[in-house]
Protein backbone atom coordinates (compact mmCIF):
# COMPACT_ATOMS: atom_id res chain seq x y z
CA UNK A 1 0.00 0.00 0.00
CA UNK A 2 1.29 3.45 -0.91
CA UNK A 3 -0.22 6.70 0.39
CA UNK A 4 1.04 10.18 -0.48
CA UNK A 5 0.68 12.87 2.20
CA UNK A 6 0.68 16.64 1.70
CA UNK A 7 0.17 19.63 3.97
CA UNK A 8 0.26 23.41 3.55
CA UNK A 9 -0.81 23.38 -0.08
CA UNK A 10 -1.42 27.15 -0.02
CA UNK A 11 -2.73 27.43 -3.55
CA UNK A 12 -0.40 24.97 -5.36
CA UNK A 13 -3.16 23.47 -7.51
CA UNK A 14 -0.66 22.64 -10.27
CA UNK A 15 1.43 20.36 -8.05
CA UNK A 16 -1.61 19.04 -6.18
CA UNK A 17 -3.06 17.63 -9.39
CA UNK A 18 0.01 15.32 -9.62
CA UNK A 19 0.39 14.63 -5.90
CA UNK A 20 -1.24 11.18 -5.96
CA UNK A 21 0.59 9.89 -9.05
CA UNK A 22 1.66 6.31 -8.28
CA UNK A 23 -0.25 6.20 -4.98
CA UNK A 24 -3.32 4.31 -3.83
CA UNK A 25 -4.66 7.38 -2.02
CA UNK A 26 -3.83 10.95 -1.03
CA UNK A 27 -3.93 12.34 2.52
CA UNK A 28 -4.09 16.13 2.82
CA UNK A 29 -3.48 17.82 6.17
CA UNK A 30 -4.92 21.20 5.31
CA UNK A 31 -4.01 24.82 4.70
CA UNK A 32 -5.33 24.81 1.16
CA UNK A 33 -5.74 28.59 1.03
CA UNK A 34 -3.10 31.25 0.46
CA UNK A 35 -3.68 34.60 2.14
CA UNK A 36 -0.09 35.89 1.90
CA UNK A 37 2.98 34.10 0.58
CA UNK A 38 5.84 35.14 2.86
CA UNK A 39 8.31 34.29 0.08
CA UNK A 40 6.43 36.09 -2.71
CA UNK A 41 4.31 38.96 -1.43
CA UNK A 42 2.44 39.26 -4.73
CA UNK A 43 0.58 35.97 -4.17
CA UNK A 44 -2.58 35.39 -2.14
CA UNK A 45 -5.87 36.96 -1.07
CA UNK A 46 -4.35 39.98 0.67
CA UNK A 47 -2.11 41.20 -2.20
CA UNK A 48 -4.91 40.52 -4.70
CA UNK A 49 -6.89 43.19 -2.85
CA UNK A 50 -4.18 45.62 -1.77
CA UNK A 51 -1.04 44.95 -3.83
CA UNK A 52 2.35 43.40 -3.17
CA UNK A 53 3.96 46.48 -1.58
CA UNK A 54 1.18 46.73 1.01
CA UNK A 55 1.49 42.99 1.67
CA UNK A 56 5.23 43.45 2.26
CA UNK A 57 4.54 46.12 4.90
CA UNK A 58 2.09 43.81 6.68
CA UNK A 59 4.49 40.86 6.58
CA UNK A 60 7.28 42.96 8.09
CA UNK A 61 5.05 44.06 10.97
CA UNK A 62 3.96 40.51 11.67
CA UNK A 63 7.50 39.12 11.51
CA UNK A 64 8.54 41.81 13.97
CA UNK A 65 5.63 40.66 16.19
CA UNK A 66 4.14 44.16 16.06
CA UNK A 67 0.68 42.64 16.02
CA UNK A 68 -1.27 45.69 17.21
CA UNK A 69 0.21 47.82 14.43
CA UNK A 70 -0.46 45.08 11.89
CA UNK A 71 -4.10 44.85 13.00
CA UNK A 72 -4.56 48.63 12.81
CA UNK A 73 -3.06 48.69 9.35
CA UNK A 74 -5.28 45.82 8.19
CA UNK A 75 -8.39 47.43 9.68
CA UNK A 76 -7.73 50.65 7.76
CA UNK A 77 -7.24 48.72 4.54
CA UNK A 78 -10.43 46.68 4.95
CA UNK A 79 -12.36 49.88 5.66
CA UNK A 80 -11.07 51.39 2.41
CA UNK A 81 -12.79 48.75 0.26
CA UNK A 82 -16.12 49.34 -1.41
CA UNK A 83 -18.85 47.32 0.28
CA UNK A 84 -18.47 44.67 2.94
CA UNK A 85 -14.85 43.40 3.23
CA UNK A 86 -16.21 39.92 3.95
CA UNK A 87 -17.71 39.82 0.47
CA UNK A 88 -14.33 40.54 -1.12
CA UNK A 89 -12.62 37.88 0.98
CA UNK A 90 -15.30 35.30 0.26
CA UNK A 91 -15.04 35.86 -3.49
CA UNK A 92 -11.27 35.28 -3.52
CA UNK A 93 -11.42 32.38 -1.07
CA UNK A 94 -14.07 30.66 -3.18
CA UNK A 95 -11.99 31.15 -6.32
CA UNK A 96 -9.05 29.42 -4.66
CA UNK A 97 -11.16 26.57 -3.29
CA UNK A 98 -12.78 25.97 -6.69
CA UNK A 99 -9.34 25.60 -8.27
CA UNK A 100 -7.86 23.51 -5.43
CA UNK A 101 -10.70 21.01 -5.13
CA UNK A 102 -10.90 20.65 -8.91
CA UNK A 103 -7.21 19.63 -8.82
CA UNK A 104 -7.49 17.42 -5.70
CA UNK A 105 -7.01 13.77 -6.72
CA UNK A 106 -9.28 10.95 -5.62
CA UNK A 107 -9.48 9.13 -3.35
CA UNK A 108 -8.35 11.83 -0.92
CA UNK A 109 -8.70 12.00 2.85
CA UNK A 110 -8.62 15.64 3.89
CA UNK A 111 -8.65 17.67 7.10
CA UNK A 112 -8.62 21.43 7.69
CA UNK A 113 -5.66 23.68 8.41
CA UNK A 114 -5.58 26.80 10.54
CA UNK A 115 -5.91 29.14 7.54
CA UNK A 116 -8.81 27.23 6.00
CA UNK A 117 -12.49 28.21 6.07
CA UNK A 118 -14.27 24.86 6.56
CA UNK A 119 -17.80 26.20 6.03
CA UNK A 120 -17.10 26.60 2.29
CA UNK A 121 -15.71 23.13 1.68
CA UNK A 122 -19.06 21.45 1.14
CA UNK A 123 -19.58 23.49 -2.02
CA UNK A 124 -16.39 22.14 -3.65
CA UNK A 125 -15.62 18.59 -2.47
CA UNK A 126 -16.16 15.95 -5.15
CA UNK A 127 -16.96 12.24 -5.10
CA UNK A 128 -13.94 10.49 -3.59
CA UNK A 129 -13.03 13.40 -1.30
CA UNK A 130 -13.43 12.40 2.35
CA UNK A 131 -13.32 15.33 4.81
CA UNK A 132 -12.47 14.15 8.32
CA UNK A 133 -12.00 16.06 11.59
CA UNK A 134 -12.09 14.31 14.96
CA UNK A 135 -12.78 11.11 13.00
CA UNK A 136 -10.96 8.01 11.81
CA UNK A 137 -11.09 5.80 8.73
CA UNK A 138 -9.42 2.61 7.52
CA UNK A 139 -6.99 2.93 4.61
CA UNK A 140 -5.28 -0.22 3.39
CA UNK A 141 -5.79 -2.06 6.65
CA UNK A 142 -4.48 0.74 8.90
CA UNK A 143 -6.60 3.08 11.01
CA UNK A 144 -6.00 6.76 10.22
CA UNK A 145 -7.26 9.45 12.60
CA UNK A 146 -7.67 13.10 11.59
CA UNK A 147 -7.60 16.28 13.69
CA UNK A 148 -7.86 19.57 11.81
CA UNK A 149 -7.43 23.25 12.61
CA UNK A 150 -4.96 25.16 14.75
CA UNK A 151 -4.78 26.60 18.25
CA UNK A 152 -5.25 30.25 19.24
CA UNK A 153 -2.34 32.56 18.33
CA UNK A 154 -1.71 36.31 17.99
CA UNK A 155 -1.98 35.83 14.20
CA UNK A 156 -5.73 35.13 14.47
CA UNK A 157 -5.89 32.91 11.40
CA UNK A 158 -9.41 31.86 10.34
CA UNK A 159 -9.57 28.34 11.78
CA UNK A 160 -8.04 28.61 15.25
CA UNK A 161 -9.88 26.92 18.10
CA UNK A 162 -9.60 26.66 21.87
CA UNK A 163 -7.31 24.05 23.41
CA UNK A 164 -10.31 22.30 24.97
CA UNK A 165 -12.10 21.90 21.63
CA UNK A 166 -8.93 20.61 19.99
CA UNK A 167 -8.43 18.12 22.83
CA UNK A 168 -11.99 16.82 22.40
CA UNK A 169 -11.27 16.07 18.75
CA UNK A 170 -8.07 14.24 19.65
CA UNK A 171 -10.00 12.20 22.23
CA UNK A 172 -12.73 11.40 19.69
CA UNK A 173 -10.17 9.91 17.31
CA UNK A 174 -9.06 7.37 19.92
CA UNK A 175 -6.46 4.70 19.18
CA UNK A 176 -5.22 4.66 15.60
CA UNK A 177 -2.25 3.41 13.60
CA UNK A 178 -1.61 6.79 11.96
CA UNK A 179 -2.55 10.07 13.66
CA UNK A 180 -2.91 12.89 11.13
CA UNK A 181 -3.07 16.50 12.38
CA UNK A 182 -2.45 19.84 10.77
CA UNK A 183 -0.35 21.11 13.69
CA UNK A 184 2.49 19.19 15.40
CA UNK A 185 2.50 17.74 18.91
CA UNK A 186 3.99 20.14 21.47
CA UNK A 187 7.64 19.15 21.06
CA UNK A 188 9.87 22.25 20.84
CA UNK A 189 12.20 21.09 18.06
CA UNK A 190 9.19 20.30 15.86
CA UNK A 191 7.67 23.74 16.47
CA UNK A 192 10.57 26.10 15.74
CA UNK A 193 10.63 27.60 12.23
CA UNK A 194 14.26 28.39 11.40
CA UNK A 195 13.40 30.90 8.65
CA UNK A 196 10.60 32.77 10.44
CA UNK A 197 12.68 32.44 13.64
CA UNK A 198 9.75 31.73 15.88
CA UNK A 199 7.95 28.91 17.64
CA UNK A 200 4.58 27.88 16.24
CA UNK A 201 1.93 26.42 18.55
CA UNK A 202 1.75 22.68 19.00
CA UNK A 203 -0.79 20.54 20.77
CA UNK A 204 -0.27 19.14 24.26
CA UNK A 205 -3.37 16.98 23.76
CA UNK A 206 -1.83 15.40 20.67
CA UNK A 207 1.44 14.74 22.49
CA UNK A 208 -0.39 13.12 25.40
CA UNK A 209 -2.42 10.94 22.99
CA UNK A 210 0.79 9.83 21.26
CA UNK A 211 2.39 8.90 24.59
CA UNK A 212 -0.72 7.02 25.69
CA UNK A 213 -1.74 5.18 22.52
CA UNK A 214 1.59 4.88 20.62
CA UNK A 215 0.43 4.99 16.98
CA UNK A 216 2.94 3.90 14.35
CA UNK A 217 3.08 7.40 12.92
CA UNK A 218 2.03 10.92 13.82
CA UNK A 219 1.92 13.04 10.66
CA UNK A 220 1.53 16.84 10.52
CA UNK A 221 2.60 20.01 8.72
CA UNK A 222 2.06 23.68 9.67
CA UNK A 223 5.73 24.52 10.44
CA UNK A 224 7.16 25.31 7.02
CA UNK A 225 10.90 25.20 7.82
CA UNK A 226 11.17 23.16 11.04
CA UNK A 227 14.31 22.84 13.14
CA UNK A 228 13.58 19.10 13.18
CA UNK A 229 11.28 17.37 10.69
CA UNK A 230 11.04 14.14 12.66
CA UNK A 231 11.49 12.66 16.12
CA UNK A 232 10.32 9.65 18.11
CA UNK A 233 8.01 9.43 21.09
CA UNK A 234 8.23 5.86 22.30
CA UNK A 235 7.48 3.71 19.25
CA UNK A 236 5.75 6.56 17.40
CA UNK A 237 7.58 8.26 14.57
CA UNK A 238 6.52 11.92 14.46
CA UNK A 239 6.96 13.34 10.94
CA UNK A 240 6.50 16.77 9.39
CA UNK A 241 5.38 15.86 5.86
CA UNK A 242 6.75 19.09 4.40
CA UNK A 243 5.68 22.46 3.05
CA UNK A 244 3.89 21.40 -0.13
CA UNK A 245 3.64 24.90 -1.60
CA UNK A 246 7.42 25.19 -1.42
CA UNK A 247 8.40 21.61 -2.30
CA UNK A 248 5.66 20.56 -4.68
CA UNK A 249 6.20 16.87 -3.87
CA UNK A 250 4.32 14.67 -1.38
CA UNK A 251 5.63 12.65 1.54
CA UNK A 252 5.41 8.91 0.77
CA UNK A 253 4.10 6.38 3.29
CA UNK A 254 4.31 2.70 2.34
CA UNK A 255 3.38 -0.50 4.16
Amino acid sequence: MRVHVVSDVHGRADALARAADGADALVCLGDLLLFIDYADHSQGVFPALFGAETATRLVRLRLARRFDEARRMAAELWASLDGDPADHIERLVREQYAEIFAAMPTPAYITHGNVDVPRYWGDYVRRGHHVLDGQSVEIGGLRFGFVGGGLRTPYRTPNEIDDEEFARKVEAVGEVDVLCCHIPPAIPELLYDVVARRFERGSEATLEAIRRTQPRYALFGHVHQPLAARTRVGRTECLNVGHFRGRGVPFVLEW
